[in-house]
This record gives C-alpha cells, structure tokens and sequence, in this order.
C-alpha cells in the first residue's frame, strides 16, 4: 500500500488500521470505527491482538510480515463484538515500503465479500443461462413445428386407427415441448411494468391462493413489518416470484402437509444502505419464505435456480428460474439457506420511491 494520508484512510469503505512495532494501534479510518464500533482516540494504543478472539494468530501475523519485510498475511479471523457474536473478516496485513515503522491491516468482512462474489458469479451465470436457452428454444421451435405439422398429415393417410394412435403421441409430445419451450422464453417477452405496489398486497395474494389449494394440513404464517412504504416495482412479477417460491416449498412439504404439520413463514422486513450489484440502495426490502420441510437435496442445492433443474419427479424445474429471471430485473438478488427441518428462500430488492428509480 502506497502512504495514505488520514483523509485518504476515511474516504477507504474497507476497514483500516496502522499498526507499530509494539502491536498497537497508531490510526484508525472511519470504515474501521465502524466495524469496531469504538472511536479513533479509543482505538490509538489499543492492543491489536485485543480485538480479535484468536490472538495467537494474530501475533504470528504481525511477527511475519516484519521478519519478512514488504510481504502480506492474509487470514480469516473472528472480531470480537461487545454483545455480540464473533464477525469473521478477511484481514490483510502488509508493510508499505514508504512506511517502515508501521504495518497496515486491512479487514473487511467474510460474509459481504462472499455475498458480492455470489451476487457477481449469479448474475454472470444467468445472463449465460438466459442467452443459451433463447438460442436453444428457437433452434427447437422451428423443426418441432415441422415435426407435428408433418404427423398431422400421415394421420390422415391412415385408414387404420390403430396406426393413428403412433402420430397422436407424435402431435401431444410435439404440443408438450412447445409449451415448455415457450415458458423457457416466457420471461424474456414479457416487459417490465412498474407501478406503487404494497409489497403485502403481493403476499396476502399469493397465501390466498396456496391456501385455496391447500386448505388442509398447512399454515402459512405472516411475520409483516406493516411499515414497509409503497414502491414501485411490477406487481405482477412479483407475485409470480413469491408465488413460484411459495408452491415450490409446499410442493416439498407435501408429506407433512397430508400429516398436519406443514408450516411456510413468510416475512418481510427493511433493510437500509444495501449494495446490490454494486449499486447502493437507500432502502431494500428484505422478503423471506421459510418452510419446516425435508430440505433441498444436497447434490442439487447450488443448482436450484439453473433452468430444468428439479428436485422432485415430474418437476419442470423452470419455477425458481423465473423467479429469479424477474427478481434480477428489479435489480435484486435471491439465495436460499437449505439444512434438513429449514430452508429459507431470501429475495432482496430495491425500493425505488419514483417511477425513473425503477429498473
């Protein structure tokens, strides 16, 4: 690292700190007050290993890089918090060869950067998903229809309806794949309308209709933060992401539901400052959907948004692409946290409070 000035450190958003030869503490930058939440005149003098729970990691650190001049150490390790559990960061320790008399540690936090990297893997996997399934789709419309318009016309050559029996399988197979592939482009057609919505609105629809079809042996718990301000965003769209996640979490519980015990939380809640795809949003809306079922299978778990991808007989598998196909067109992202008794679907979104904030 080139020598930053203080005004260079604050304006950092990682957290850095300047550390001399005695391991404590010479500067901290805003990024670091934050993390730490302690403030600059208390952090001058304090013990580095202090604030770390793994201390002998971090003084194994500080001892490398000075016997190893101008080198980096880079390790996880768990921050300690008063009143809170342990923060694991990632943490970067390196003597800039402007700066002999101190070290710089660098730290920013596992679960962020692991969640941009995700956000950025998601993104860059889906435009790739999305751009080879169009050009499939359109390769197989055009010899499918030439498939079943020719089986229409050896039907009629036939005087045995026996034989006619072999070109009807031919025709539904044919109108089978067709509606698959048009909901393979289905997303892709449809514009992105947005309007004021209330996000409950959205999922007082969708618990009314999953609790039409399963009136029995099925709770559907609300957990609102009734707060949450009107924004704009396409109404229809997101009904159709809650409710693909919704019926794909009753579609897992379906032996509990026969038992009574089939339980789908649906919450909602605020978040603010949030960066999704590296844009900054004032405020986001944080909606969850979880269910007590089996879990998702491990062999399919990293797989689940991928097109055709199904972790029951029978199933399309397009159901969560959607979902996610349209949760990226508002410009959020969606993850799920799958273990046997729990999985958790979390879709993030923008807020926008204008109709031009919206994407």
């Amino acid at each position: 690292m080139a020598n930053p000035t203080h005004a260079a450190l604050d304006g950092l958003t990682t957290a850095v700190l300047r550390i001399d030869r005695q391991g404590q503490i010479i500067n901290a930058n805003a990024a670091a007050e934050n993390l730490l939440q302690m403030a600059k005149r208390s952090l001058r003098g304090y013990p580095l290993e202090a604030l770390f729970h793994n201390r002998g990691q971090v003084r194994k650190m500080q001892a490398d890089v000075w016997q190893h001049a101008c080198s980096f150490s880079r390790q996880i390790i768990d921050l300690k918090r008063q009143g809170q559990p342990p923060l694991q960061v990632h943490a970067t320790l390196s003597l800039p060869e402007e700066q002999g008399d101190a070290l710089m540690l660098e730290m920013r936090e596992v679960e962020q950067q692991l969640r941009v990297d995700r956000e950025s893997r998601m993104l860059d996997q889906t435009q790739a998903n999305r751009e080879l399934i169009r050009n499939l789709a359109h390769e197989i419309k055009n010899p499918l229809g030439g498939i079943r318009g020719a089986a229409q016309l050896l039907e009629g050559e036939f005087q045995d309806a026996s034989l006619r029996e072999y070109t009807q399988v031919i025709i539904k197979e044919s109108d089978r794949l067709q509606t698959l592939v048009d909901r393979l482009l289905a997303p892709h057609r449809k514009p992105h309308v947005a309007s004021l919505i209330s996000i409950h609105e959205v999922c007082e629809r969708v618990r009314s209709l999953i609790l039409a079809e399963h009136p029995k042996g099925l709770s559907i718990v609300r957990d609102y933060d009734t707060s949450i301000p009107e924004f704009y965003a396409d109404f229809e769209q997101l009904i159709q992401v809650l409710l693909n996640i919704v019926r794909n979490a009753t579609e897992a519980l379906s032996g509990q539901i026969v038992n009574h015990d089939a339980k789908i939380i649906i919450c909602t809640r605020v978040v603010r400052q949030l960066t999704l795809h590296r844009k900054r949003h004032r405020l986001a809306l944080d909606l969850r959907v979880v269910d007590n079922g089996p879990g998702i299978p491990p062999d399919i778990r990293e797989r689940i948004f991928f097109p055709l991808v199904s972790g029951r007989e029978g199933g399309s598998g397009l159901g969560l692409t959607l979902a996610q196909t349209f949760v990226q067109q508002h410009g959020g992202t969606i993850d799920c946290d799958s273990q046997p008794g729990r999985t958790a679907f979390r879709v993030l979104l923008p807020m926008p409070m204008q109709p031009s904030e919206a994407q």
